[in-house]
């Protein structure tokens, strides 16, 4: 065929052996055997590879229909009745050498239709199952970009569909097909997807990189595109609903498992593991989610394991690792990420209401699975841990040490999912927060959460919310005491002074602290006042008057009234889309109030500014969902969750009927602005079928890009002094504690249980009896009043007034009980925490003199 006068005679020459091996002829199956001795199909893979060449110049190939006749012919010589052909080596045979030419379809089309008829189909792949696990040897590939394992894994799976569809496919097809496709798809590349958000594991940095030797192999367009094409979610939805005709939808442990159910559920996670690793996540997830039963059959398999404290092992054969491997690393390998993409899209309503699509029990059930998974991964038997964050991706690795990197993919996916079902209880609580704890954190592990390179360092990097928050705390403060001490013996004297005029303070502190370097920001700032007549006042800044002049700055800059932030229905703060509207230097001043909030938190000061939850998200750069715009604009979730298809209240009619478009209108200060949620979204409709995207783009810009530039500003300042890393140890409602401390009463108890006393006084003493009742009877505003009067903060340390420093105190002030000195009023050393209470005679004068001061706003005069 090399020639074009000569492709006639081998046109003959084909045609010739189509007559030979008519299957009417009683020799027939002689022939074959003969050609099948003689590695026939070695010799036709030649002709057609050197025809495909000479295509690209000559119309050859176009003319050799004898050689797709004779194997069509020949393919149905499969060695079972009624065929007697011998079996040969399957080094040597139709699913070897042929089915691993490229696209071999488009080449041969009817032999496409004759192949995948079910019997013809269901032989070839079994006849592959059993070589899969042996040396199953290919010819050489046809190119690095071509290679063999790829265009059998593209050419099976391509024919595979018409098999699965009949209604009486068996579960053993099934069964070796999956086989076949998860060992072929270990060997593949990662198939890039179009979307860049779709893939958790689509990015490498440049320590994940493989080895020179290692080349990732970048497969050919086409093939690539056949096989994701192939893999579409008809395939998922085909195969998984074969092998789950086998598995019982009973739930309890009372259903015993039996080997065909084990069989089964460890067939579709070792293909959809390796799936998730290889091919685009975003075609399969959909499908998997929410036209599958996969989420029930794995939970229910994953709960009877549980509450039977006893997993069966998956069959080695079919997941190819190690029989003495935990039975629960597959499921959950798989389990996780679908269970986890189902959350972002389903409702409250649904989630809380209509226990959908796991009971609340379930999912706490669920939350125990998913700690005890983690807890053995990261500590028990963990390994590695310095590198243990990164996840293995390249093939190679994956080949080399399928166990670690199954734990490492695990220990990933069972993190995210327990923080995102962290985030749901959140909002509201259904478990207690001590189901997420771990059992053995305790003192040692507090010390060695510190040291980089530690087990315990790396699970607070990884899955810090298998720690008490209190345990975090203390570890995040004994962070920042390290660098503050660094810091501190970098010099003796403070060079940073603020002058701040109390009735300009929002325009000196952004002059003064704008200037500043990051390392003139982590040092010591000491603040004079000047009054509203020019005079500097009283007190040497000790440490309680910065403490004073933080929490009036930031009541200032975050006041709505000043433009850069606005409210939501529940009084929480987040950017004001519209702040360039009213600061030209707008993102200077979000800029400037990151470093403020970021230096309150570095010095350990609590400042009541409540922010909402999707802002804080923005802190820690997660993005945020559907579900988490209740907490902007509860009204428009409401809109939007009618609209969806799932919700019981949803929009019964035609939503095209609502004449809705992909734009999305504002309206900032009168000012109305139209933009387009996707390009050409001015004309594009929104209907039944396209009405899920339109949600989430609809929050999307909400939640992120309508703010976007004033939270990556903000956050860049705030990432100035507080790294990322420390504020991942905490979930957006524990990092408001840390900003503002808990919004309960002050716990004046726990005061008085860390109260010093001097100048005579002591706990028993008649005085202190009175104050303390004094002070318990004021009202919660006048207590905090109080503890900024003494502290210069109006809120308590976080973790209670025992990490008070130094300890509050009482002192005796006037000496004796004199006319003179129950005359004067309460002062106090905000620097010393130290109240000075002259030994008034009744609770009323007490009460009386100590409201004063305390409502007194003088300043520092009163120190």
């Amino acid at each position: 065929m090399v020639p074009r006068d000569s492709s006639l005679t081998a046109t003959l020459l084909l045609e010739a052996v189509v007559l030979l091996i008519d299957p009417k002829l009683p020799w027939a199956c002689k022939v074959v055997g003969y050609l099948l001795q003689r590695n026939a199909f070695a010799l036709f893979r030649e002709i057609v590879l050197t025809g495909k060449e000479n295509a690209k110049s000559d119309n050859s190939i176009r003319n050799a229909s004898p050689l797709e006749c004779i194997l069509a012919l020949m393919v149905s010589h499969t060695g079972q009745h009624p065929c007697i052909c011998p079996n040969i080596n399957p080094q040597w045979s139709f699913s070897s050498q042929m089915l691993t030419i490229p696209l071999l379809w488009r080449l041969f089309p009817s032999l496409k239709e004759v192949f995948a008829t079910r019997g013809l189909s269901q032989h070839y792949i079994h006849q592959m199952a059993q070589c899969v696990r042996n040396a199953y040897v290919l010819p050489n590939d046809v190119s690095v970009e071509c290679p063999g394992y790829a265009c059998v894994l593209g050419n099976t799976v391509e024919t595979a569909g018409a098999a699965l569809s009949h209604a009486d496919c068996s579960f053993e097809m099934a069964m070796d097909l999956a086989a076949v496709t998860t060992f072929l798809l270990k060997a593949l590349p990662p198939i890039k997807s179009s979307s860049p958000e779709s893939r958790q594991s689509s990015t490498m940095d440049e320590d994940d990189m493989a080895l020179p030797d290692e080349m990732e192999i970048v497969l050919n367009k086409d093939l690539e595109q056949q096989i994701a094409h192939a893999m579409h979610s008809r395939f998922l939805l085909q195969l998984t609903s074969v092998l789950f005709r086998e598995v019982s939808m009973v739930s309890g442990s009372n259903h015993g498992l039996d080997d065909k159910e084990v069989a089964a559920i460890g067939a579709v996670c070792a293909f959809l593991h390796v799936a998730f690793n290889t091919l685009p996540v975003d075609r399969m997830m959909t499908v998997l989610a929410f036209r599958t039963e996969l989420v029930r059959v794995l939970w229910n398999f994953m709960k009877q394991c549980h509450e039977n404290k006893k997993w069966p092992s998956l069959p080695e054969q079919l997941s190819y690792l190690p029989g003495d491997v935990p039975g629960w690393l597959l499921p959950l390998a798989v389990f996780c990420p679908v269970y986890k993409y189902m959350l972002m899209l389903v409702g409250n309503e649904e989630f809380y209401e209509q226990e959908k699509p796991l009971s609340l029990k379930d999912v706490r059930c669920l939350i125990v699975i998913l700690r005890q998974a983690l807890w053995q991964l990261l500590w028990v038997n963990a390994t590695a841990h310095s590198n243990s964050a990164k996840l293995v991706k390249n093939t190679s690795a994956y080949n080399g040490n399928p166990v670690e990197s199954i734990k490492q993919r695990v220990s990933l996916v069972a993190s995210e999912l327990l923080s995102q079902l962290q985030d749901w209880n959140n909002r509201r609580q259904f478990a207690p927060p001590s189901d997420f704890h771990a059992d053995g954190v305790d003192d040692s592990f507090i010390s060695q959460a510190i040291i980089d390179g530690t087990k315990a360092n790396d699970i607070m990097k990884r899955a810090p919310f298998l720690v008490p928050f209190t345990s975090r705390v203390k570890i995040f403060n004994s962070q920042l005491l390290a660098i503050r001490q660094r810091q501190g013996s970098h010099g003796v004297f403070t060079r940073n002074r603020f002058r701040i005029r109390r009735d300009h303070i929002l325009e000196d502190a952004y002059n003064q602290m704008s200037a500043l370097s990051e390392e003139d920001l982590r040092g010591l700032i000491r603040v004079s006042f000047i009054n509203e007549f020019g005079v500097e006042e009283a007190g040497i800044d000790g440490g309680g008057i910065f403490k004073d002049f933080m929490e009036n700055i930031t009541r200032a800059a975050f006041d709505v009234q000043y433009g850069l932030f606005k409210e939501t229905s529940d009084h929480l703060l987040y950017p004001n889309p519209g702040s360039g509207m009213i600061h030209e230097q707008h993102l200077q001043f979000f800029h400037f109030l990151g470093t403020l909030l970021a230096k309150a938190m570095f010095e350990g000061i609590l400042v009541d500014i409540p922010f909402a939850t999707f802002f804080l998200s923005k802190l820690k750069q997660k993005h945020n969902y559907l579900n988490d715009l209740p907490s902007l604009d509860p009204e428009l979730y409401r809109h939007l969750i009618f609209l969806k298809r799932e919700s019981p209240s949803r929009y019964q009619g035609d939503i095209s009927d609502l004449e809705l478009y992909f734009v999305i209108v504002n309206n900032e200060y009168g000012e109305q602005t139209e933009e387009e949620l996707l390009p050409g979204g001015r004309n594009q409709r929104v209907t039944n079928d396209n009405v899920i995207p339109f949600t989430h783009l609809v929050s999307n810009y909400r939640l992120n890009y309508q703010i976007r530039l004033q939270s990556s500003h903000f956050m860049r300042g705030f990432q100035q002094l507080i790294k990322k890393e420390w504020i991942d140890m905490f979930n957006e409602h524990e990092l408001q504690l840390l900003i503002s401390g808990s919004l309960d009463s002050l716990d004046i108890d726990d005061l008085r249980s860390h109260t010093n006393y001097a100048g005579g006084y002591h706990s028993e003493h008649y005085v202190i009896e009175m104050f303390w009742e004094v002070l318990k009877g004021f009202s919660l505003e006048n207590q905090k009043k109080f503890l900024k009067f003494v502290t210069g903060c109006s809120r308590g340390p976080l973790l209670g007034f025992k990490y008070l420093e130094p300890l509050f105190c009482i002192q005796r002030a006037g000496g004796t009980a004199s006319e003179e000195a129950l005359d004067r009023l309460p002062t106090s050393a905000t620097c010393m925490n130290l109240l000075k209470l002259p030994p008034y005679r009744s609770k009323e004068q007490l009460a009386t003199k100590l409201l004063y001061s305390i409502n007194a706003d003088a300043g520092f005069d009163l120190s």
